[in-house]
């Protein structure tokens, strides 16, 4: 009898892309929202993220960057990300919210002038990013306009090769805190009429400060914490209260079949064990279990893929 364990593949291939998703990082010129050190948050975060490892395709912001929309405070952003980005040998996508100003925002963050809706599309080796603005300057609430809906539908009318991922600030999702309805997307349905039958496989966005998720128009929402301050959803009386507390940024991993979003908190507990990578391979190696990569990734390669993916677009 051979002592050699039978081969077994994993469930699901690797991952195609990988995205960090963080959001509402509020930052200010000077002091902090509520006192609290928001630039250290993320700091904090992104440290912590270039020492886990990982190789993400894109760190995508979704809003609300700096609080009073200061050209320091989106600087000091800049600062704080572009080195981090350029250690995780990733893109930086940054979204508008309605504390942003557009002028302030196009001429820090992306180098050029301006005050149209800063919408955007980026190619990630074949998966489709696009930005939306749904910000109403002076207001706080969203709001998506007629133009920027027939752009939208023109972008969607050629899928991407790996699907699209539409990232916007305000999440087209119920409000669960009464007063968060003030400040809602407003209009929704002419989102979705847009939005149904494309490529459309998640939509990331932020704004409500707590860690969320729905669908809309058939499609996954998966909205970031804040990496600020959060909001406690477990409020039940209509009221809100902001916290320093459960900060966190979420990890998108795309997948041929699917899109997994998971939350990472920002904390300082230490480990209740470590299992190193060394450790995990061999365990699988001695269970004979294989992961194999992404079918799209083994075709950019020019390898067969080892499984059929499932189609992407209905």
């Amino acid at each position: 009898m051979s002592d050699t364990p039978d081969v077994r593949i994993a469930e699901y291939a690797r991952p195609s892309h990988l995205l960090v998703h963080l959001s509402d990082t509020h930052l200010r010129a000077q002091g902090g929202v509520f006192g609290i050190d928001a630039a250290a948050h993320v700091e904090r975060m992104l440290t912590d993220l270039v020492a886990a490892g990982g190789r993400p395709d894109a760190l995508v912001f979704t809003g609300d960057l700096a609080d009073l929309g200061e050209p320091d405070a989106y600087a000091r952003l800049r600062e704080i990300v572009q080195p981090a980005a350029e250690r995780l040998g990733a893109r930086v996508i940054w979204v508008m919210g309605n504390h942003d100003s557009r002028d302030v925002f196009r001429r820090e963050l992306l180098g050029e002038p301006g005050d149209a809706p800063v919408d955007a599309v980026h190619d990630l080796d074949g998966l489709r990013v696009i930005v939306l603005d749904t910000s109403v300057p002076g207001q706080h609430h969203g709001e998506i306009t007629d133009a920027q809906l027939d752009w939208l539908a023109l972008e969607l009318a050629v899928p991407a090769p790996h699907g699209t991922i539409l990232a916007m600030h305000h999440p087209p999702v119920p409000c669960v805190l009464d007063l968060a309805t003030l400040v809602e997307l407003r209009d929704q349905q002419r989102l979705a009429d847009v939005l149904r039958g494309s490529d459309v496989r998640s939509i990331l966005a932020g704004h409500v400060h707590f860690s969320t998720s729905a669908t809309f128009a058939g499609i996954p929402v998966s909205v970031a914490s804040a990496t600020c301050y959060t909001q406690d959803p477990g409020i039940a009386d209509g009221g809100m209260r902001p916290r320093d507390a459960a900060q966190s940024y979420n990890l998108v991993h795309v997948y041929d079949e699917t899109v997994v979003h998971s939350v990472v908190p920002l904390t300082a507990a230490p480990p209740a064990e470590v299992t190193t990578a060394d450790e995990t391979r061999r365990r699988l190696a001695d269970a004979g279990v294989v992961i194999p990569d992404s079918a799209a990734r083994a075709r950019v390669d020019g390898i067969a893929p080892p499984t059929s993916p499932i189609p992407v677009v209905g």
